[in-house]
């Protein structure tokens, strides 16, 4: 293996200017907190989670104590009724939206933040604490996840005017939503406590809840996908998340392949490096250097919280009262928490989580059904698989451990043999099928977007129209595609090698292909869908992290 790589020193970062908080949202002791915008993006998740690692040590008493004034509370359970009942063990629901507040021009350049927020959630994840306090199983909730919302809030506004809403208790799409869990009666999905029905809804993806209800929205949209009870809720800032990584002296993070994305600006090679705060952020972020985009984000996710998990309990941090009170200060310092997250929870949790360490947890992610299931004026979703989904929630209320139950499938058709023809197909996360494609020739070939179409066809995408030409020839063969759908173009693109991709929002579901004189005929690569990941069979930290 390559040997670990150093990066520079890290830029220091500066922290959010303040913002008037509301004034429903108090401190601990009364007061309003120190303001602090929702701030970008996942990799804020690794901040939560390190701090309920933090309070594992004995030494963590006072520290956690003594800092506990520094959350932020904000009110996450108030009023919500029909809740799944009380499961052994301890919920925390992690979340990280996607707001930038607080970062001047020269650093959202730097760190590729240029665009608008969505003031959405960018990651969630369900971490489950055992009873027994020996074990964290992490879940990531894919925040492409379909669902249908209450018809509240803007997103709700923006989807009656696309004419999307209105559907009563469930909608047409099937959304998960549509059948709760087993133990969560029917009654309860379709009329309030009073008896009275549930306002209108309409289809969206998960991560659209935090715009259109915040926090409570959020928990409650998660709860009722889950059936697990959620205890306590978590949201961490992204400047508080660089900072934290810095303070750890980076994290080191294993790559078997480069990984380069302009998008976000991320450039690693092969080999062990060491990442500061910004890197970290690049690397988490990054969701165009893999076939199933958000997917391959979530993972690399979950491997860096699992490295950060390890570095925080084998580095001495937690023996160490000085080093650990300014990594905890650090954390907490940014941390959004519900008002029942208590300071002696807090110090409960420490005394009982000594002998943590990163074998203690383990990671999953939402089994899927369907990586592309299209839903007009929303875009391409994921779907979640009923019966894998159903187990691995019923193993968290259960308190059972995850990795004890790794899923298999019997299914001839789960995934190709290496003898199949398929395999010989390049693995695309969404199928061709369920892709529309129009070509025009943008060389002086005659006959060539007619050969590419066909080419296309034959392996298996829709090719509805004729042929056309451009306007002006080109040298490089381009995809254009609505962001919306960017898992159907990066699919598309794994059967044109080389291709350009090139965002066009408002162009709707069909992509645009514009053949340049760099395409040859025999260049149109055989593509399949690759089975949805058994994203169910867990992995402990050690074998999530390098």
């Amino acid at each position: 293996m390559p040997p670990t790589r150093r990066r520079p020193p890290p830029a220091v970062v500066r922290p959010p200017a303040p913002v008037r908080a509301p004034a429903s949202v108090r401190t601990a002791a009364g007061r309003r907190p120190r303001p602090r915008p929702p701030v970008r993006l996942s990799t804020r998740i690794a901040g939560g989670v390190a701090l309920l690692v933090i309070t594992a040590s004995g030494v963590g008493h006072a520290v956690v104590t003594g800092l506990n004034g520094a959350i932020n509370r904000v009110d996450a359970f108030g009023g919500m009724q029909n809740r799944p009942g009380d499961s052994k063990g301890t919920n925390f629901l992690l979340v990280g939206t996607d707001g930038r507040d607080g970062l001047d021009p020269a650093e959202k350049k730097q760190y590729h933040l240029g665009g608008a927020p969505c003031h959405c959630t960018d990651t969630i994840m369900l971490v489950h604490l055992s009873q027994d306090r020996r074990r964290a199983s992490v879940v990531s909730i894919p925040r492409d996840t379909y669902v249908q919302l209450p018809d509240v809030g803007p997103a709700a506004a923006l989807a009656r005017r696309k004419g999307t809403a209105g559907a009563k208790g469930t909608g047409p799409h099937g959304a998960v939503t549509a059948k709760p869990a087993a133990h969560v009666s029917a009654k309860a999905t379709a009329t309030s406590a009073g008896g009275h029905p549930l306002p209108p809804t309409h289809p969206a993806k998960i991560n659209e809840a935090y715009a259109d209800g915040g926090p409570k929205l959020t928990v409650s949209t998660v709860e009722r996908l889950t059936g697990v009870h959620i205890d306590h809720y978590l949201e961490v800032d992204f400047v508080s998340f660089m900072k934290t990584v810095d303070v750890l002296g980076g994290v080191p993070v294993c790559t078997k392949r480069p990984l380069k994305d302009s998008y976000t600006g991320l450039n690693l090679p092969v080999g062990t490096t060491t990442l500061d705060g910004g890197e970290a952020l690049q690397y988490v972020r990054s969701r165009h250097i893999d076939a199933d985009s958000d997917l391959g984000r979530m993972q690399r996710q979950q491997h860096f919280v699992a490295q950060v998990i390890h570095k925080v309990t084998d580095s001495g941090t937690l023996t160490n009262p000085l080093r650990l009170e300014k990594v905890a200060g650090t954390v907490l310092d940014s941390v959004r928490a519900d008002e029942g997250l208590r300071p002696a929870d807090l110090i409960s949790l420490a005394s009982s989580l000594k002998g943590f360490s990163a074998d203690s947890s383990e990671f999953a992610s939402v089994p899927l059904s369907n990586l592309g299931f299209y839903v007009p004026g929303v875009g391409s979703t994921v779907k979640w698989d009923t019966n894998k989904a159903g187990r691995l929630w019923a193993a968290i209320r259960a308190d059972r451990p995850l990795t004890a139950h790794p899923a298999t499938s019997t299914s001839p058709d789960a995934s190709p043999s290496a003898q199949s023809p398929a395999s010989k197909a390049v693995k695309v996360a969404v199928a061709p099928s369920g892709i529309s494609v129009r070509v025009a020739n943008g060389t002086g070939i005659n006959g060539l977007a007619g050969t590419a179409q066909r080419a296309l066809h034959a392996t298996g995408f829709a090719t509805p129209g004729l042929p056309t030409t451009a306007e002006r020839h080109v040298a490089r063969t381009t995809i254009r595609y609505d962001p919306r759908w960017d898992r159907s173009a990066k699919s598309l693109a794994g059967a044109l090698p080389g291709a350009q991709l090139v965002k066009a929002k408002g162009q709707g579901p069909v992509m645009q292909v514009t053949l340049g004189a760099d395409f040859k005929g025999h260049r149109v690569q055989p593509v399949t869908a690759q089975a949805p990941k058994p994203a169910a069979t867990a992995q402990t930290g050690e074998q999530a992290g390098c």
